[in-house]
């Protein structure tokens, strides 16, 4: 089984894209985020048309998410419980196994909080806070969970292309990493960094600055999987050749095989 994670930045521009990444790669799961369009322009039939269920809770102009997947899911699930929120931030379901295994799949975007301090950054903590909840809730109904997403959190400094420049700042302030490990201590593991323990590569490259091509990078898009999970996992790798694409996402697809 293999699963992907990829924050497209605008599915309006980059739809052609995930339907070449799908067809080369054949992932079971795509998570996407930032899709950036209401339900109705969503195009399920590029993805039908390829083979592929799709499911997208979306909103003009900004995030939006979406799960594509070789097979039907059930319980789909557009919102976080309990938290009032307009933003179209998570969208998961039930994704079952050749061998009739559960697993419950989770497309997030997480916000990314502007700077230490702002009112943005505060939503961003109260949702993580919110959403850790739900999760911790999800660990008593399944033994099989996938969180994958864009975080917008770099876990460590060896996450952070330059750490010390970065010391205190959005995506790596010690709120957000604390947080970040809350969640993997409700039961769950960095399929990444399990596979690889020591390297430093990275998911998402500043647009600005030749970022990419300077390689100043961050690595905030994840792949977390329950206990149960993770002695599955066997392979779990980032592919760039996406941000090298014309007009490319800044981020690029993580995959996690199983």
């Amino acid at each position: 089984m293999k699963i992907a994670t990829w924050n497209v930045n605008s599915l309006n521009v980059r739809l052609s894209h995930v339907i070449d990444w799908i067809t080369e790669h054949k992932p079971d799961i795509l998570c996407l985020q930032e899709t950036k369009q209401v339900n109705d322009k969503f195009e399920h039939d590029a993805f039908s048309n390829i083979g592929y269920h799709s499911y997208h809770n979306g909103q003009k102009t900004y995030n939006g998410v979406a799960i594509v997947s070789k097979k039907e899911l059930t319980n789909i699930n557009f919102n976080l419980p309990n938290f009032e929120d307009p933003q179209k931030r998570i969208i998961s379901g039930i994704f079952t196994s050749n061998s009739n295994e559960k697993i419950y799949i989770v497309s997030a975007y997480i916000p990314n909080g502007q700077s230490v301090g702002s009112d943005k950054f505060n939503y961003k903590i109260n949702w993580l806070n919110k959403f850790s909840k739900w999760v911790e809730e999800l660990t008593k109904k399944y033994d099989g969970i996938i969180l994958a997403g864009d975080f917008n959190i770099a876990p460590e400094d060896k996450d952070c292309h330059d750490p010390n420049a970065w010391a205190g700042q959005i995506l790596v302030s010690t709120e957000e990493r604390k947080l970040f490990n809350n969640i993997l201590n409700i039961g769950f593991h960095d399929s990444y960094r399990e596979i690889n323990p020591d390297k430093q590569e990275y998911s998402w490259w500043d647009y600005r600055m030749a970022g990419f091509r300077r390689n100043l990078g961050m690595r905030i898009d994840h792949i977390l999987v329950s206990k149960k999970i993770i002695p599955n996992v066997k392979k779990s790798y980032i592919d760039k050749k996406p941000r090298t694409l014309d007009r490319p996402s800044d981020h690029t697809p993580v995959v996690t095989e199983l």
